[in-house]
């Protein structure tokens, strides 16, 4: 089949890589000339696993192809999907500028009749927008014979195993009103499905409502655990127990109860403030648990700080702490909404030197952090706690659980480790001398 991607972000290339492994002819579309360029050059503009081989090959076999030609990518896609940005505004609202001049384009230039599919995470309602935008541009040019049918297909990529859950989802959700736009779909996916994959159709509301019911709940259960993490600490009790004991029903399941230092990225914190902004714009609901929701994350975000300020005061003045992970969750450069920045921010506002280390990330929090004499970067976990007086552990990459504590123990100023992901052995580090502070667990030292 031939396909069109409009964007080629996180969502876009993942989209438009993998379908062209599968053997559709895809086009991936962009008005960034400089990342077109790029990727026409063999660079990957973003950190995935398995992404640049996968594009290196479609690429190479001219299954995948890169262009700034709106109307050339127009005319060749039988299927064309929106898959850019649609940012928060300040009231928690979805942007939807790139997505409805995206289906103005796709008006101005389509001949031929067509399925637009909305890829974008947007609010309930979208696909009538995008679908008036569309017929617009095309009465415009008194063009009434085409026909064309929105189709809303969210996207439920994890960052850092993107591919995987491309290519073999659990579920692929289709929203359309018409029969032909869902047997196209199901024919544009019919590689994916089996082995346990989905294909569920329903309406566009509902398909779009389900994109963001999925991840607020998926919210709501990292924060609920968070707020347990709390009770635990006040009455004695360990959540890394309690977690296990909940995880074991199976009505509750144990995926998402981890206790930690906040939830980030481009998806949670966007989509609940769009959630809650549809509910107070729409139906003037306030939806207060979505609320809370959000307020237990931000609380969240400074237990790491609180945890340092009760161990080494509120001045900080004199000390070096080494901050271990800036991504907001491993294996992705991401650093949306990353707890890393707000620890840092709080860090060096009370003093502190902070040096930082990610194996992917750093160039990212560089570009995105003013220049401080107080903020330095490190190439390793061992470079970055040198001489420190403890480390502060933000993000759960596997490389932190495999360091040699008794190593880098000899090394630091003091042995003080913070555990903001509740991902290490504590008797390992009890063991190895250090005072080991983590999340809804009693602190413990040798």
């Amino acid at each position: 089949m031939k396909i069109t991607v409009f964007g080629s972000g996180y969502v876009g290339l993942v989209t438009g890589a993998c379908l062209a492994d599968v053997g559709h002819e895809v086009v991936c579309v962009d008005v960034d000339a400089v990342k077109i360029n790029r990727l026409n050059a063999g660079e990957i503009p973003i950190f995935e696993p398995g992404l640049d081989e996968i594009i290196t090959r479609n690429r190479d076999l001219r299954r995948l192809r890169f262009t700034t030609d709106a109307q050339h990518a127009v005319a060749h896609g039988d299927i064309i999907f929106i898959a850019v940005g649609t940012p928060p505004g300040e009231d928690g609202s979805a942007d939807l500028k790139y997505v409805l001049s995206v289906a103005a384009t796709v008006g101005e230039h389509l001949a031929h009749d067509a399925v637009i599919v909305t890829k974008s995470t947007v609010p309930v309602g979208t696909s009538d927008k995008v679908r008036a935008q569309t017929a617009q541009a095309l009465a415009k040019r008194n063009t009434t014979s085409v026909v064309f049918h929105v189709v809303s297909n969210p996207e439920f990529l994890r960052e850092g195993a993107a591919i995987e859950d491309f290519s073999a989802p659990d579920r692929i959700i289709v929203g359309a009103s018409h029969p032909d736009a869902f047997a196209l779909m199901d024919a544009l996916y019919a590689h994916y499905l089996g082995n346990g994959s989905r294909m569920i159709h329903m309406d566009v509301r509902s398909a779009e409502l389900t994109k963001y019911a999925s991840n607020a709940m998926l919210a709501t259960r990292i924060s609920f655990m968070n707020e347990l993490s709390s009770i635990a600490e006040a009455v004695g009790a360990d959540i890394e127990n309690v977690r296990e004991g909940m995880g074991s029903d199976p009505r509750i399941g144990p995926h998402f109860l981890n206790a930690g230092c906040g939830y980030g990225g481009s998806c949670f914190p966007k989509d609940v403030k769009a959630l809650l902004h549809t509910g107070r714009s729409v139906a003037e609901l306030p939806l207060p648990l979505l609320q809370s929701v959000e307020d237990v994350n931000a609380s969240q975000k400074q237990v790491l700080e609180k945890k340092i300020v009760t161990r080494f005061g509120a001045s900080l003045s004199g000390k070096t702490i080494a901050v271990w992970g800036l991504a907001f969750k491993p294996r992705t450069d991401d650093i949306r909404e990353a707890t890393s920045l707000v620890v840092i921010d709080a860090l060096l506002r009370r003093g502190a030197h902070v040096v930082a280390y990610d194996p992917v990330a750093i160039d990212a929090v560089k570009q995105s952090l003013a220049p401080n004499e107080k903020l330095s970067f490190a190439t390793s976990p061992l470079e970055a706690a040198r001489g420190a007086d403890a480390i502060a552990l933000v993000t759960e990459w596997i490389d932190f659980r495999e360091q040699d504590f008794d190593q880098i123990g000899t090394i630091m100023r003091s042995r003080v480790l913070f555990d903001g992901r509740n991902c290490l052995n504590a008797a390992t580090l009890v063991g190895a001398g250090f005072e080991y502070f983590a999340i809804g667990r009693a602190a413990t030292s040798h």
